[in-house]
C-alpha cells in the first residue's frame, strides 16, 4: 500500500494512493500514527480497503499533502552514509554510524515552502531514503531487523551547515528548524519496493541536477541500520530513520553552493514518489 496524509496543517486525513488516483479513507477511523503502527495498523488497513475502498472519495488533484506519517517520537538521521559524500566533504568514511537527531516539529509536507531560518547563509539539501518503523523495536538482531519496518518514505534532510558545523559541532542545531524535513509524498509499504539496495535518489535546484545516486552504495544498510539504533534507543512505531545523502550537496562544491529564497528544490527516489519545495526567506 501507499499511504497518504492530506488536507491544511494540522488537520490532515489519511489517505491511500493507487493507480487510479489518492483516496480518503477518513472513515477507516484512524491517522498514521505510533498507536496505528502497533497495532498492525496496515494488516487492518488493507483489510478495511478491500472491503470499502470502492465508496471511499476520491482526493481532490492539487489538494496539499502533509507529512506521510503523524509526528513520531524521534527522527533519527545517519550522517556520512554514502562514501562519496563523505569524500565531498573531506569527512573520513565512519567506521560506525554517525547518529544525530532532527526535531519533529521540523516535520512538513512533501511540498510545504522551505523556510531559511533567521540568520541562515548556509542552507543545504540533502536527499534521503527514510524507514518508518513498524514496531517497537529494542536490541533486535540484524537477521530479524526488517521485520521492524513498515516502509519507506522519501526525505530532504535540510541542513543549515554554519549552525550545523560552526555553533559548536552539534549537528541537531543545523537539522532541527522548521520545514527541514519534508516526508513524503506517501509511505510505501515494503512489499511495493522490490529492492530497496537498489534504488535512484535525485534532487535538483531550479531545474539542474545537484544529486543523483543510488542506495546500493549505502555503507551501512537497513538492516544493520535498525539493529544498530536499537542496541541504543528503543525505536517506537511509526518512528523514522534517515539513511544519509550521497554526493552533490551545496558543502562539498567549489565554491559552495547554498539555497537562496526563491529556490526551487525537487527530489524523488525509484518508487517512493517526488517532492517539491520553495524557499523563502524567513519573515
Amino acid at each position: 500500500m501507499k499511504l497518504i496524509r492530506f488536507g491544511l496543517p494540522g488537520a490532515e486525513k489519511p489517505g491511500v494512493v493507487t493507480d487510479a488516483g489518492m483516496f480518503d479513507v477518513s472513515a477507516f477511523g484512524e491517522d498514521f500514527g505510533e498507536k496505528f503502527f502497533e497495532t498492525d495498523g496496515l494488516s487492518r488497513l488493507a483489510t478495511w480497503w478491500a472491503a470499502n475502498g470502492s465508496g471511499c472519495p476520491q482526493v481532490p488533484a492539487g489538494t496539499r499533502l502533509g507529512s506521510a506519517v503523524q509526528r513520531p517520537s524521534k527522527i533519527v538521521c545517519i550522517g556520512l552514509n554514502y562514501a562519496d559524500h563523505a569524500k565531498e566533504t573531506n569527512a573520513q568514511i565512519p567506521a560506525e554510524p554517525i547518529v544525530f537527531f532532527k526535531s519533529t516539529s521540523s516535520l512538513v509536507g512533501p511540498n510545504d515552502d522551505l523556510i531559511i531560518p533567521r540568520n541562515s547563509e548556509k542552507t543545504d539539501w540533502e536527499v534521503e531514503l527514510a524507514v518508518v518503523i513498524g514496531k517497537k523495536a529494542s536490541y533486535v538482531d540484524e537477521k530479524d531487523a526488517m521485520d521492524y519496518v513498515a516502509g519507506y518514505c522519501l526525505h530532504n534532510d535540510y541542513s543549515e551547515r554554519a549552525f550545523q558545523l560552526e555553533r559548536g559541532g552539534q549537528w541537531v542545531k543545523g537539522k532541527s528548524n522548521d520545514t527541514f524535513a519534508p516526508l513524503g509524498p506517501w509511505l510505501a509499504t515494503k512489499d511495493e519496493i522490490a529492492d530497496v539496495n537498489n534504488l535512484r535518489l535525485w534532487l535538483t535546484v531550479n531545474g539542474k541536477t545537484m544529486q543523483d545516486g543510488t542506495t546500493a552504495n549505502l555503507i551501512f544498510k537497513l538492516p544493520f541500520l535498525v539493529s544498530y539504533l536499537s542496541q541504543f534507543m528503543t525505536l517506537l512505531p511509526g518512528d523514522v530513520i534517515s539513511t544519509g545523502t550521497p554526493a552533490g550537496v551545496g558543502l562539498g562544491m567549489n565554491p559552495q553552493v547554498y539555497i537562496k529564497p526563491g529556490d526551487v528544490i525537487e527530489l524523488g527516489i525509484d518508487g517512493l514518489g517526488s517532492s517539491k519545495q520553495t524557499a523563502v526567506a524567513y519573515k
